[in-house]
């Protein structure tokens, strides 16, 4: 039984989430980790846009942020791949909140989305 009201509830909390409007924003904030020598780098990108961040180069295709909370949460569409291969290493959204949900997997390097760049944070 409480089994069933912890589903239902968890079920409610993802629709409200599922339904939050959106808004995109003109580029994202990233943060890049060299796990070898634990040095990091934050990279401010605008959609459309590939940076280096190490030895990876990565694409910014779209950051969205709730429209209601823009600090809130962010949702960056990335591609990311090793410089000078074409093979992906990741291709899809990651969430600020939520880094492990939807990660790059490479043996060096991390990176992941801080935040939205917002027309106030501009």
């Amino acid at each position: 039984m409480i089994r069933a009201a912890l589903i239902a509830l968890l079920m409610v909390g993802t629709s409200a989430v599922a339904q939050q409007k959106v808004q995109s924003g003109p580029g994202a904030m990233l943060r890049g980790l060299d796990k070898v020598s634990g040095q990091t780098v934050d990279v401010e990108m605008q959609s459309g846009e590939t940076e280096a961040v190490f030895g990876l180069d990565v694409a910014l295709g779209d950051c969205r942020y709730p429209v209601d909370n823009p600090t809130g949460d962010a949702f960056a569409y990335l591609t990311i791949w090793e410089t000078g291969k074409a093979d992906q290493l990741f291709d899809g959204w990651m969430i600020a909140t939520s880094p492990a949900l939807n990660a790059l997997d490479h043996a060096r390097y991390d990176v992941w989305v801080i935040r939205c760049i917002t027309p106030a944070a501009d």
